[in-house]
């Protein structure tokens, strides 16, 4: 693959084996985000742990302080007054039986997040294989199989966030915008770090953090000095 200039001037930029203090590794992220739109900056943690124990699975929420800078749509299966509370929160989309019966035979996925009420998890079960591999199949963990709506609602409008564990086990994070600069970032960059950790599983033996890094859409990643968080 051939390196742009932008890109192999964004590396000469900085020390690529260097671990950099979360702080300034988002700096050097932030200078780097040369792309003329908004770029998103991710997160990027390797955890010593092995995703196919079942007793070492690291998975949560979060509300980011500062939020992720993406409105995302929100889709809630629900009826009567728990459907009247989602539009009242902002929902984007609401409905029952029709709405995923739109999903179904029209293929639409016009929303990045999907609520749904326990009582209708037996219908949205019968388009969990066109959900889950999106990652959009609700899940009680991720607070998007709720009674409580209107909470789940604004939640993912505030920025929201869920982080899991991949099969090679690195959690994989959006923290924001380069818009949102320093300040901001690297206090949901905290946030977030520190809800990975309260989420070691009690199984994990030895060094829980292998490696982090920061990055930005289109910019290289940068180091994190692990062993000062």
């Amino acid at each position: 693959m051939k390196m742009s200039k932008k890109y192999a001037d964004s590396l000469k930029s900085y020390d690529r084996t260097k671990q950099y203090d979360p702080s300034e590794a988002l700096g050097i992220v932030i200078e780097n985000a040369k792309a003329k739109f908004d770029e998103t900056v991710e997160l990027h943690v390797k955890l010593g742990i092995d995703p196919r124990q079942a007793d070492q699975q690291v998975r949560g929420v979060l509300v980011l302080p500062n939020g992720t800078g993406k409105t995302k749509k929100v889709l809630v299966i629900a009826k009567g007054e728990k459907a009247d509370a989602a539009q009242a929160a902002g929902a984007d989309f609401v409905g029952a039986e029709e709405m995923i019966q739109k999903i179904q035979t029209e293929n639409w996925f016009g929303f990045d997040v999907m609520i749904t009420t326990p009582d209708m998890m037996g219908v949205v079960g019968r388009i969990g294989r066109l959900l889950g591999p999106k990652g959009l199949m609700p899940n009680p963990k991720s607070g998007t199989v709720t009674t409580d709506v209107t909470r789940a609602v604004a939640e993912v409008k505030a920025g929201k966030v869920e982080y899991r564990l991949d099969k090679t086990a690195i959690i994989h994070c959006p923290i924001g915008k380069k818009s949102f600069g320093k300040e901001k970032l690297t206090e949901n960059f905290t946030a977030l770090m520190e809800a990975i950790i309260k989420a070691k599983p009690a199984a994990a033996k030895g060094q829980y953090l292998k490696s982090i890094a920061v990055t930005s859409t289109m910019g290289p990643g940068v180091k994190v000095n692990y062993t000062k968080i």
